[in-house]
């Protein structure tokens, strides 16, 4: 145990963020460089190396916590970062965009803040680069067999990662120009500086993992070919398909579904554009959709100069403390205030869209809502609660429906879908089709980062158990397993 009274005698502090006037001028992570590490080490110390940690329990990734913690607590950071890498293959990643459903399984949480796992996590592996602690790790031998991942959204990373590690000769392919997935173009460059990614791809391409861009299986590339030239597959294209918003006025021009705006903001900081052709700029803009994507949009329509920044929610306001329904220690719907909605904005709950009204153009520029109410388990409009906002630029972050079957990847391959939508597995992630596997949000749809890191490793266990008829990699997650919700 780290500190035996930490957790009496040291409150809970997280990272400080930078003054808003100056952050929203920039598109730099909104957090004070180098502020977390003096304070680091009292706030690892507040773990109270529970007999039974929860903590475990909440992380997919069962990372262990209670240890790098000790290490992180002991300045003993090259054990920490050993300790961090041993569950996870990119604690960068997680450390920064994970909502940390870890933390709100921290026993200390029970009847106090709890431990600040998600910026111990960050800070252990950030100096574990500063120090060069973190190297490619190439096989000691090629088992001569070769898998192709499609998709390279964190779960395509994780699983080319460990079984180029097991001996296999990886290729990813990816449909976008660059390497990352929703990670490279569907989180803003203030969330998560790129840099991270493309170190973490240079150290695979070190270790052996070869990446093929702008190559989309379906189209550039059918699904009988890549069968044949490889001898198992692991489809981990994400699930990409936006859920619409089929109300009048849905056509007019300025609408746009989250996954249209923020790509292109992201494409100005890569130096592809000067200026994105969905921009903020001078307009009223609306976020239809209460969740990270959703806020995602709202700290890009800050940075991009919007007149006014409106989120709506169909859902109530949550509480800001757990209720009875949400007991310790699920993960919790909790009023949560991001570094997007400190910057600005109005949040406006329980109201639904009606229609959208057009200017002489056929652009947006009102949008009709009306007040809602959950009665006896249904949605009930509320009468005399009609009224209209300006709106010149609609984000729709309203989550996603599936992976994508226009691009013929699923009919190609043959594979069964779930009653969901998602690419049906088994116990070992592999689909009806002999030698396809499927990780990540493509079999378990919309999730963390967390959970698509893990599926990624799991699915890796099956290709390699498929491959060589044993495995020695870890499986940290199941297929049917599910967060600890109630």
């Amino acid at each position: 145990m780290a500190d035996p009274k930490g957790f009496l005698t040291t409150g809970r502090e997280v990272a400080q963020t930078r003054p808003v006037a100056e952050r929203v001028k920039d598109w730099n992570e909104v957090y004070v460089p180098g502020s977390l590490l003096p304070v680091i080490g009292k706030q690892a110390g507040r773990c109270m190396d529970c007999g039974i940690p929860f903590c475990h329990n909440g992380c997919p990734l069962g990372n262990l916590i209670p240890e790098w913690n000790d290490y992180a607590y002991r300045d003993d950071w090259q054990a920490a970062s050993e300790r961090l890498h041993a569950t996870n293959n990119f604690p960068e990643f997680t450390g920064r965009l994970c909502p940390a459903p870890c933390e709100a399984a921290c026993v200390l949480g029970i009847n106090q803040q709890p431990v600040t796992i998600k910026n111990v996590e960050v800070t252990i592996i950030d100096k574990a680069w500063e120090a060069g602690d973190v190297t490619p790790q190439p096989p000691e031998r090629l088992s001569g067999k070769t898998v192709a991942v499609i998709g390279s959204g964190p779960a395509g990373l994780a699983a080319a990662q460990q079984l180029t590690r097991a001996g296999h000769t990886v290729a990813v392919y990816e449909r976008a120009d660059r390497i990352g997935g929703l990670l490279r173009y569907g989180i803003p460059e203030f969330k998560m500086e790129k840099r991270h990614i493309n170190r973490r791809i240079e150290q695979m391409r070190a270790e052996g993992t070869k990446f093929r861009t702008e190559v989309e299986i379906g189209r550039d590339i059918d699904a009988a070919t890549l069968r044949k030239r490889y001898d198992a597959v692991v489809i981990a294209a994400g699930a990409t398909t936006s859920r619409d918003l089929p109300v009048p006025g849905r056509d007019l021009g300025g609408i746009h579904f989250a996954m249209e705006y923020l790509p292109l903001a992201n494409k100005v900081q890569e130096g592809d554009l000067t200026v994105s052709p969905i921009s903020a700029e001078g307009k009223h803009v609306v976020v239809i959709g209460g969740g990270d994507t959703g806020a995602d949009c709202v700290g890009t329509a800050h940075r991009q100069g919007a007149a006014s920044v409106t989120q709506l929610e169909i859902m109530p306001r949550p509480g800001e403390t757990r209720g009875a329904g949400q007991p310790w220690p699920t993960f919790p719907m909790l009023y949560k205030v991001t570094s997007a909605h400190e910057e600005g904005g109005e949040r406006v709950y329980s109201v639904s869209t009606t229609h959208f009204e057009g200017d002489e153009n056929g652009n947006v520029r009102w949008l009709h809502l009306v007040e809602v109410e959950f009665t006896d388990g249904k949605l009930r409009q509320k009468p005399g609660t009609e009224r209209r906002i300006p709106a010149q630029l609609v984000t729709l972050a309203m989550g996603f429906t599936g992976t994508d079957v226009e691009n013929g990847l699923v009919a190609q391959f043959g594979v069964d879908l779930d009653a969901r939508g998602n690419i049906a597995r088994d116990a070992e992630y592999a689909t009806n089709v002999p030698g396809v596997f499927v990780a990540g949000d493509a079999g378990r749809g919309q999730s963390l980062i967390v959970w698509a890191i893990a599926e990624g490793r799991s699915a890796a266990r099956g290709v390699d158990r498929y491959l060589t008829g044993t495995s020695a990699l870890p499986a940290p997650v199941r297929p049917t397993d599910r967060a600890l919700t109630v």
